[in-house]
Order: C-alpha cells, then structure tokens, then sequence
C-alpha cells in the first residue's frame, strides 16, 4: 500500500479525530447531565467518532483518481498557506472590529484567493452569510458574542 496524498490526509484527520475525541472527555458536565442521554460531551464523541471511521475508510478504500502518485502542486502549498494566514489573521482581527465585519472579510479575502474576482458575488457572498450566522447565534441560540473593541475605543 503506497502512501498517497488520500491516504495522508486521511492519516492526518485520524490523529485530528482521535486527539479530539480524547480531549473530548475533558469537557466538564454538570451534575444533573452525567445520566442524561445529550450532555456536552456527547457531540464531541459523536464527531470524533465519525472522523475515526471515515479516516479508516480514507486509508483503506483504493483512490477514486486514476493517477496513485499526483503530484503536489506548489500553487496549491501556497493557496493553502494564504488561507492559513487568513485564518490567523481572523483571530487576531476579531476581537477589534467584532463578528459580522470580521468574518464577512474573512470569507470575502478567502473567496478572492480561490479565484472568484467578480465584486458583486465576494460581497453577496461573504456579507449575508455573516449576518444571518451572526443573527442565529446571537438571537436564536443565545450565544454570548463580545462587541468589537473599536466601538468601545
């Protein structure tokens, strides 16, 4: 069995999925949830899980592609670099211009490093998206999201 870029990433994601389901049991549970049947720890376990499998399927299942060894782009390397650092750079802007700005940027400057130029689509794309998944936590969920800094300055 050849060590493919499939069956990496899938050695990859089973180290993810079971160094998640471990630390999954580090979650604290009230009292009153330890005999409930969805307490949680339950969907951490539940993913982790899932990951295992299909990680095990990833390895063990030949490729779908025709070619075993496919080369590793480096324009690829580099898009996935670019999104790391937009990544990183999210965390470290979020806390000043808040939540919605932050990740309409976020998915607006990720849009246009995969290759989408079109002004209309990045912000319909990035900007409704933000808002509506702002609104769902914060409205409907209840999930506490800390005001940006900037307003506060």
């Amino acid at each position: 069995m050849n060590l493919t870029k499939d069956r990496f990433g899938g050695l990859l994601f089973l180290l993810l999925s079971v160094t998640y389901g471990y630390y999954a049991a580090d979650i604290p549970l009230l009292p009153r949830d330890k005999f409930e049947p969805f307490h949680a720890q339950t969907m951490p376990y539940w993913l982790s899980g899932l990951g295992v499998i299909f990680s095990i399927l990833l390895i063990v299942l030949k490729p779908a592609t025709v070619a075993e060894n496919e080369p590793l782009l480096k324009s690829n390397i580099l898009l996935m670099l670019g999104l790391m650092a937009f990544t990183f750079i999210f965390s470290v802007v979020l806390p000043w211009l808040g939540f919605p700005i932050t990740t309409s940027l976020f998915l607006a400057s990720s849009y246009w490093l995969l290759g989408e130029r079109r002004i209309k689509i990045l912000v319909f794309a990035s900007v409704p998206f933000a808002l509506i998944f702002w609104l769902l936590l914060t409205q409907v969920l209840d999930v506490y999201i800390a005001p940006a800094r900037l307003i506060f300055w």
